[in-house]
């Protein structure tokens, strides 16, 4: 494992377009069918990485908040499968029944999505308004596997009351951090 921040993605940023597939339904997704005229949450997680073992069942509590006041939600795994089998499709739907996820879990096969997100690291968020520019991008809160402090999912929820408070964001953001990103390695010519 290595521990990675994530990458920070301009403030401002329109939120990248995608297609997905969510491993409970076996249904495509995109970004416009979930897509919320108050704010979007994309959350990149997966299934084995111990930093989002630490925060899934609150981060899921959280969503369950929130997307009753509005807001909406998807979870995506973009990692090489074939290195880390934990994170296949058939073990993200198990994963997603087993926690009740309220949002779809997608799966990024080619790796393009979590590319055009700059997501660098699970767990790694990003908040979009209502118009899919980038409002806020970076951690769950500051509790850490081992660092003993409480998982509240304080600056993810501060981020979305500013949302549907209209209030101004603020712009002490924190990078999360966690397992990088499992790039699939290139093939061989």
């Amino acid at each position: 494992m290595v521990l990675t921040p994530s990458s920070m993605m301009p403030l401002g940023t329109k939120a990248p377009d995608f297609k997905l597939i969510d491993v409970t339904f076996n249904e495509e997704v995109s970004l416009k069918e979930i897509q919320s005229d108050i704010g979007t949450v994309i959350m990149f997680i997966c299934n084995h990485c111990p930093y989002v073992k630490h925060i899934q069942e609150m981060m899921v509590a959280l969503a369950r908040d929130y997307i009753m006041k509005g807001i909406t939600f998807a979870a995506i795994n973009s990692n090489d499968i074939h290195e880390y089998p934990e994170d296949s499709p058939e073990e993200m739907k198990k994963l997603a029944l087993e926690l009740d996820f309220p949002f779809p879990y997608l799966f990024d096969e080619t790796q393009r999505v979590a590319r055009s997100y700059g997501a660098a690291c699970t767990p790694d968020f990003f908040v979009f308004d209502g118009d899919l520019e980038c409002v806020y991008r970076g951690q769950f809160d500051d509790s850490r596997p081992g660092n003993h402090l409480p998982v509240t999912g304080k600056d993810l929820a501060e981020a979305l009351d500013c949302l549907i408070m209209g209030k101004e964001m603020t712009l002490d953001q924190h990078p999360s951090i966690g397992c990088n990103i499992k790039w699939m390695k290139p093939i061989a010519k």
